[in-house]
């Protein structure tokens, strides 16, 4: 289900998308976007849950623990991902000071205790994904900040994808049992991508944001001219996390060394 925003650009402050125990409550997890400017500064009052603060763009001062951290990052399309993981319990202040800021705010239930963690750099995985397959139709960035591995104590697992324009992610065809949302940008901001979820096709647009559901396929492409970048983020099921997705086998060929994607004459 595709959830649209009204105009290209969030106004500033939060803007609720998905709530853990309100709207859209079967992602199981809440999902926003923070604005802030210079003079403005927010309080996650939301401490009853584990939390990632994803900056996207700009310059912010995060408070949590007794720690003060610096976060910039001016371009999500070149530069690697930053967030701020934390469990339940812990209080996070957050203060702009670049003109214009966009943080991706994620929580969901968790009552497992652990560090916080600024995860960047060196404790994040970055891989460019689909060389040497169909053609290089898949050829993408994939930054992952949090999965079984890097964060075995979240319930959360999260990363980026930057598409090249007219290149393609999830194919061949994926699925898997946990909730999943999408967040999206382009470059331009006029561009758009198309996704199949189950047998429903999707028009992706500037700032949408798309619910996964459960066992729906998911493949996806942006236009040509025009570079996709989103936010990915599972909710783990309790005694079933994430750990690999389920392929449609009819679409594995494409993978094959030596296929064929034209026949012979």
């Amino acid at each position: 289900m595709r959830l649209q925003q009204e105009k290209d650009e969030f106004d500033f402050g939060y803007t609720m998308i998905t709530e853990y125990d309100g709207l859209h409550s079967e992602m199981m997890m809440d999902f926003g976007v923070l604005k802030l400017d210079s003079t403005m500064s927010f309080t996650d009052e939301r401490e009853q849950l584990e939390r990632v603060y994803l900056l996207m763009y700009g310059e912010v001062e995060f408070t949590y623990d007794n720690e003060v951290v610096a976060a910039k990052r001016d371009s999500y399309l070149n530069e690697n991902i930053w967030c701020l993981n934390v469990p339940q319990g812990v209080k996070v202040s957050i203060k702009g000071i670049a003109e214009d800021s966009e943080i991706a705010i994620m929580r969901t239930e968790n009552e497992t205790i652990f560090p916080s963690i600024v995860r960047c750099e060196g404790n994040v995985v970055n891989e460019v994904r689909g060389k040497g397959f169909m053609n290089e139709a898949g050829t993408r960035i994939v930054r992952t900040a949090q999965d079984v591995k890097l964060s075995p104590q979240s319930n959360l697992m999260l990363g980026e994808d930057v598409h090249y324009p007219g290149k393609w992610s999830g194919f061949p065809s994926h699925s898997h049992e946990q909730p999943e949302i999408y967040f999206y940008k382009f470059y331009p901001k006029n561009g758009f991508g198309l996704l199949k979820h189950g047998d429903e096709g999707v028009l992706l647009e500037h700032n949408d944001t798309m619910k996964i559901m459960p066992n729906k396929v998911h493949p996806q492409v942006t236009a040509p001219g025009y570079a996709m970048y989103y936010i990915w983020v599972i909710r783990h099921l309790e005694n079933n996390p994430y750990i690999k997705p389920t392929f449609e086998e009819e679409h594995l060929w494409v993978e094959q060394p030596g296929a064929k994607y034209w026949p012979e004459i």
